[in-house]
Protein backbone atom coordinates (compact mmCIF):
# COMPACT_ATOMS: atom_id res chain seq x y z
CA UNK A 1 0.00 0.00 0.00
CA UNK A 2 1.01 3.60 -0.60
CA UNK A 3 -0.83 6.67 0.67
CA UNK A 4 -2.26 8.40 -2.40
CA UNK A 5 -4.20 11.47 -1.29
CA UNK A 6 -6.52 13.03 1.23
CA UNK A 7 -9.87 14.22 -0.10
CA UNK A 8 -11.73 16.99 1.70
CA UNK A 9 -15.44 17.22 0.87
CA UNK A 10 -16.56 20.81 0.38
CA UNK A 11 -19.43 22.83 -1.03
CA UNK A 12 -17.34 24.64 -3.67
CA UNK A 13 -14.26 22.85 -5.04
CA UNK A 14 -12.89 25.75 -7.16
CA UNK A 15 -13.27 28.15 -4.20
CA UNK A 16 -11.38 25.78 -1.88
CA UNK A 17 -8.59 25.32 -4.44
CA UNK A 18 -8.33 29.10 -4.87
CA UNK A 19 -8.25 29.67 -1.12
CA UNK A 20 -5.43 27.16 -0.56
CA UNK A 21 -3.49 28.84 -3.37
CA UNK A 22 -3.92 32.32 -1.82
CA UNK A 23 -3.48 31.30 1.79
CA UNK A 24 -0.74 28.68 1.57
CA UNK A 25 0.86 29.12 -1.85
CA UNK A 26 -0.13 25.63 -3.00
CA UNK A 27 -0.75 25.39 -6.74
CA UNK A 28 -3.72 23.73 -8.39
CA UNK A 29 -2.70 20.50 -10.09
CA UNK A 30 -6.06 19.40 -11.49
CA UNK A 31 -9.71 20.43 -11.69
CA UNK A 32 -12.13 18.17 -13.49
CA UNK A 33 -14.37 19.78 -16.15
CA UNK A 34 -17.47 19.54 -13.96
CA UNK A 35 -15.65 21.21 -11.02
CA UNK A 36 -16.65 18.51 -8.51
CA UNK A 37 -13.07 17.25 -7.98
CA UNK A 38 -9.72 19.01 -7.85
CA UNK A 39 -6.20 18.54 -6.53
CA UNK A 40 -3.38 20.69 -5.18
CA UNK A 41 0.28 20.13 -5.95
CA UNK A 42 1.79 19.09 -2.62
CA UNK A 43 4.49 16.59 -3.57
CA UNK A 44 4.18 12.82 -3.71
CA UNK A 45 0.84 12.86 -1.88
CA UNK A 46 -1.74 15.46 -2.83
CA UNK A 47 -4.57 17.22 -1.06
CA UNK A 48 -7.75 16.86 -3.09
CA UNK A 49 -11.20 18.42 -2.81
CA UNK A 50 -14.49 16.89 -3.90
CA UNK A 51 -18.00 18.26 -3.86
CA UNK A 52 -20.50 16.94 -1.34
CA UNK A 53 -22.62 15.95 -4.34
CA UNK A 54 -19.87 13.63 -5.58
CA UNK A 55 -19.61 11.62 -2.37
CA UNK A 56 -23.41 11.48 -2.21
CA UNK A 57 -23.28 9.65 -5.55
CA UNK A 58 -20.54 7.25 -4.41
CA UNK A 59 -21.72 6.23 -0.92
CA UNK A 60 -25.01 5.10 0.58
CA UNK A 61 -27.04 8.05 1.91
CA UNK A 62 -26.42 7.14 5.57
CA UNK A 63 -22.63 7.18 4.99
CA UNK A 64 -22.22 10.35 2.90
CA UNK A 65 -21.94 12.86 5.76
CA UNK A 66 -19.78 12.84 8.86
CA UNK A 67 -20.81 14.03 12.29
CA UNK A 68 -17.91 16.50 12.52
CA UNK A 69 -18.54 19.89 14.06
CA UNK A 70 -16.38 22.95 14.36
CA UNK A 71 -15.77 21.97 17.99
CA UNK A 72 -14.87 18.33 17.22
CA UNK A 73 -12.93 18.05 13.96
CA UNK A 74 -12.46 14.60 12.47
CA UNK A 75 -9.09 15.46 10.90
CA UNK A 76 -6.66 18.26 10.15
CA UNK A 77 -4.29 19.09 7.33
CA UNK A 78 -0.72 19.72 8.50
CA UNK A 79 1.49 22.01 6.41
CA UNK A 80 5.22 22.37 7.15
CA UNK A 81 7.02 25.70 6.91
CA UNK A 82 10.15 27.23 8.41
CA UNK A 83 8.27 30.49 9.18
CA UNK A 84 5.05 29.67 11.01
CA UNK A 85 4.23 33.28 12.04
CA UNK A 86 4.47 34.54 8.43
CA UNK A 87 2.45 31.61 7.04
CA UNK A 88 -0.18 32.06 9.77
CA UNK A 89 -0.50 35.78 9.01
CA UNK A 90 -0.77 35.08 5.26
CA UNK A 91 -3.51 32.49 5.80
CA UNK A 92 -5.53 34.83 8.05
CA UNK A 93 -5.10 37.69 5.56
CA UNK A 94 -6.41 35.37 2.83
CA UNK A 95 -9.59 34.66 4.79
CA UNK A 96 -8.77 31.86 7.22
CA UNK A 97 -10.18 32.09 10.72
CA UNK A 98 -7.48 32.35 13.38
CA UNK A 99 -7.80 29.45 15.83
CA UNK A 100 -4.47 29.30 17.70
CA UNK A 101 -1.60 31.73 17.11
CA UNK A 102 1.93 30.38 16.67
CA UNK A 103 3.49 28.86 19.77
CA UNK A 104 6.32 26.47 20.56
CA UNK A 105 5.23 23.12 21.94
CA UNK A 106 7.25 20.92 24.34
CA UNK A 107 8.61 18.65 21.58
CA UNK A 108 10.27 21.62 19.85
CA UNK A 109 7.83 22.31 17.04
CA UNK A 110 6.24 25.69 16.38
CA UNK A 111 2.53 25.25 15.64
CA UNK A 112 -0.49 27.39 14.79
CA UNK A 113 -4.03 26.53 13.71
CA UNK A 114 -6.44 28.18 11.28
CA UNK A 115 -9.83 27.16 9.92
CA UNK A 116 -10.43 27.57 6.19
CA UNK A 117 -13.64 29.08 4.79
CA UNK A 118 -14.78 25.54 3.87
CA UNK A 119 -14.34 24.48 7.52
CA UNK A 120 -11.09 22.53 7.17
CA UNK A 121 -8.77 22.74 10.19
CA UNK A 122 -5.16 23.42 9.14
CA UNK A 123 -2.11 23.11 11.34
CA UNK A 124 0.76 25.31 10.15
CA UNK A 125 3.93 23.98 11.73
CA UNK A 126 7.64 23.47 11.54
CA UNK A 127 8.79 19.93 10.74
CA UNK A 128 9.39 17.68 13.75
CA UNK A 129 13.09 17.17 14.35
CA UNK A 130 13.60 13.44 14.74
Amino acid sequence: MQFGYTIIYVADVPASLAFFTRAFGLQQRFLDPTAVYGELETGATCIAFAAHSLIAELLPADQAHSAATAQVPTFEIGLFTDDVPAAYAKAVAAGATAVTPPKEVPWGQTVAFVRCPDGTLVEICTPINR
